[in-house]
């Protein structure tokens, strides 16, 4: 038997799901597999009631900022003649302002379908307010951006000849960010697994640039991987990791 590590007199054999310090029975809080310790089960619940604590833009302002941007853009492109060709990527535009390009066309979406800024807008709104609040603006406007890129950077490689435009590899990146700090709090993330499936099979149709998901969800998932795996007392580690991965993609984008 071991003993709980706030109650050493107290012997258990029940430990911390998330970090693994014995607990006694006052101490554990039901997870969605297992127990957790009282650090860990205040870190859940911060993240479940972070948006009932702050009035909406005071909790996910970077996210309502975001959204601001996507429709003013939008209505840019409809009033102003050959804006198109300012805001839509390329991988012929690498070296010639390839990164310019690439930020932009996160901003801006197909004026021929209107379902196109709408549901990605609807998507940032729902995402950006579960993550922001936990995440803090720094990091969220991080993961968005490095998202946004990510996913130009994977059509640079896997669609040489195409050309995109949309916030959705940005949105991809939320998803896959989201799935990974949910799951390391303990918090059940199948209905947004299930979204993102839908999401993925949807990206193969014609017209839909699957390869802009792919790339944004795989780096949703890998700057998801270093907020979670990057403690507070190696905090000068996480801007180093961000940097270099933001330099990797401006690099095969610029």
């Amino acid at each position: 038997m071991h003993s709980c590590y706030r109650h050493p007199e107290r012997e258990t054999g029940v430990s911390c799901q998330r970090c693994d310090r014995f607990i006694c029975t006052e101490c554990a809080t039901a997870g969605a597999v297992g127990y957790l310790c009282p650090e860990d089960a205040g870190d859940r619940v911060k993240i479940q009631k972070a948006n009932f604590q702050k009035t909406l833009f005071q909790r996910a302002p970077i996210t309502l900022s975001l959204i601001g941007m996507n429709v003013v853009v939008f209505i840019a492109q409809l009033l102003i003649p050959n804006m198109q060709l300012y805001v839509y990527f390329a991988p012929s535009y690498v070296g010639m302002g390839g990164l310019q390009h690439a930020l932009a066309s996160g901003f801006a979406h197909s004026t021929s379908q209107l379902t196109h800024i709408l549901f990605n807008m609807y998507s940032l709104f729902v995402l950006g307010t579960l993550l922001e609040p936990y995440l803090g603006k720094i990091k969220f406007l991080s993961l968005y951006l490095l998202s946004m890129l990510g996913g130009c950077a994977a059509v640079v490689y896997l669609a040489p000849d195409s050309i995109v435009v949309g916030a959705s590899g940005a949105i991809f990146g939320l998803m896959g960010a989201y799935v990974v700090v949910m799951r390391a709090h303990g918090i059940d993330a199948s209905q947004i697994l299930v979204l993102i499936g839908i999401n993925l099979f949807l990206s193969f149709l014609p017209g839909i640039s699957w390869q802009s998901h792919i790339g944004g969800l795989v780096t949703g998932l890998v700057v998801g991987a270093a907020y979670v795996l990057v403690k507070k007392k190696a905090d000068i580690v996480l801007p180093l990791i961000l940097g270099g991965l933001g330099g990797i993609l401006i690099s095969l984008i610029g």
